[in-house]
């Protein structure tokens, strides 16, 4: 009994704290494109930041749907027909910040995004 007590208590713990580790991971992914759209509605180029310097890595896109930043789609549009799920999660994007869920190669994604003053869209999310 006190071995599966023990068990119990020790799963209870884990939950507890991966549920506090999702927090603290969504609230520096919220911090970071923030500090990216305050620093381009500020005067930075888009072009001054580096996907990889964060964790989860960044992407800033045209609204149109072409990745001005991002590790692999640099260039590319994501408003196509194999990306329009994605795009259309992305879109919708506003000045005060949301977060949106989609799948991106065959896996769930949460995102935060948020748009600049210049009609940038800003984000960076995590696999759920």
């Amino acid at each position: 009994m006190k071995k599966a007590l023990t068990i119990c208590l020790a799963m209870m713990i884990g939950i507890c704290l991966s549920t506090g580790a999702m927090a603290a991971d969504e609230s520096a992914i919220k911090g970071n494109v923030d500090g990216i759209v305050a620093g381009i509605d500020g005067g930075k180029s888009s072009t001054d930041y580096n996907p990889g310097d964060y964790d989860p890595y960044v992407f800033i896109m045209e609204k149109g749907g072409t990745m001005v930043v991002h590790p692999t789609k640099q260039g590319q549009s994501l408003s196509t027909d194999e990306f329009k799920p994605v795009y259309d999660a992305l879109v919708q994007s506003m000045p005060e910040g949301v977060w949106v869920e989609y799948e991106w190669a065959g896996a769930g994604k949460r995102t935060y995004v948020r748009t600049t003053a210049g009609g940038l869209i800003v984000g960076s999310g995590y696999t759920k």
